[in-house]
């Protein structure tokens, strides 16, 4: 069945069910017209997807969808916004429907879930790509940033990095997990993260800085440590790892993860002295682990590294899409 752009987007992705009432203005019209309320700014951030490099080729449209909301929602959490809206251009290489349907179902699902509103974007043929552009609401003063990190804050991380890697390592078929239940759960830790919007809310009088886990922990470490111009130690011993790493990983391999692996969409964030009792009364009744793994320093001492209390070197690096070019 032959289906146009423009009734492509009113069948898939002009849903009436998820106005807001923020949005005078939505699909349908040259562009959106929103209404920001005072004393909020506006957080934009946009993320393209790329077949074979973002996601398998044959990856369920379903987990597509959820994903693809997901890590977009996760650089708001980054910066203690509420999501509000988001707009979506689609690269298909042919209209397949009940792909159309299986992803738009599973990306309306997740925008109903947190309240958002689809206001625009375009199609078009060609390999499969996305780009999509996530905009939320944070009060004014109170947004979490890269550049807030002092020495002696403490670094900390919630959930257990390294599980993303996991989960794409057995869907690739390097690693065979054969509890049914750890597979599960960490292949579902790659495909459908859970972005932590709650803690970047509740973060937001008390971290110094913040940043999600996408490109791995030294990575994303790395770009706090660069805009607040310090340094850091990571206590190695300090790294948290989930049940079904730990019981399927050697010791070696789950560190390499944990560090460089990507894709946890975990949030990494410092906070000061004074503010660690209170942190756990924010965020240590929201179900999900926070872990202290070390402490900023001065930026004349680099990021480094103890295990057993002793400085030690690694050579990991988180990703980079033009490493190799």
């Amino acid at each position: 069945m032959a289906c146009g752009e423009f009734s492509l987007i009113a069948r898939y992705f002009d849903r009436v069910r998820s106005s807001r009432r923020d949005v005078e203005t939505g699909i349908g019209d040259d562009c959106a017209l929103l209404t920001v309320a005072e004393k909020q700014l506006l957080a934009i951030s946009t993320d393209t997807l790329v077949s074979g490099i973002h996601f398998l080729p044959d990856i369920d449209p379903r987990d597509l969808g959820y994903k693809a909301l997901a890590v977009n929602l996760s650089d708001l959490a980054a910066m203690g916004a509420d999501p509000s809206w988001l707009t979506l251009a689609i690269t298909l290489p042919e209209v397949d429907e009940s792909w159309l349907e299986a992803f738009s179902d599973s990306l309306f699902e997740q925008l109903d879930y947190y309240d958002m509103q689809l206001i625009g974007g375009d199609t078009t043929r060609g390999p499969l790509a996305m780009t999509l552009g996530i905009h939320g609401l944070v009060p004014a003063g109170r947004a979490l940033k890269r550049s807030g990190a002092r020495p002696g804050d403490w670094i900390y991380v919630t959930g257990t990095p390294g599980d993303s890697a996991a989960g794409l390592a057995i869907l690739q078929d390097r690693l065979v997990v054969e509890d049914a239940t750890q597979s599960a759960y960490l292949k579902k830790r790659h495909l459908r993260p859970t972005p932590r919007i709650l803690h970047g809310q509740a973060l937001r009088d008390l971290a110094s800085s913040a940043i999600d886990l996408s490109d791995g922990l030294i990575s994303d470490l790395g770009h706090i440590l660069k805009a607040s111009e310090c340094g850091a130690r990571i206590d190695l011993d300090a790294l948290p790892y989930s049940e079904a790493v730990k019981a399927n990983v050697s010791a070696e391999q789950a560190l390499q993860w944990a560090l460089s692996g990507g894709e946890d969409y975990e949030l990494c964030f410092t906070v000061p002295e004074l503010n660690r009792g209170a942190l756990d009364v924010a965020i240590g009744n929201l179900g999900i682990p926070f872990t202290c793994i070390g402490q900023v320093g001065p930026e004349s001492e680099g990021l480094q590294f103890l295990q057993n209390g002793k400085p030690v070197t690694l050579d990991l690096k988180g990703y980079d899409h033009f490493a190799s070019l």
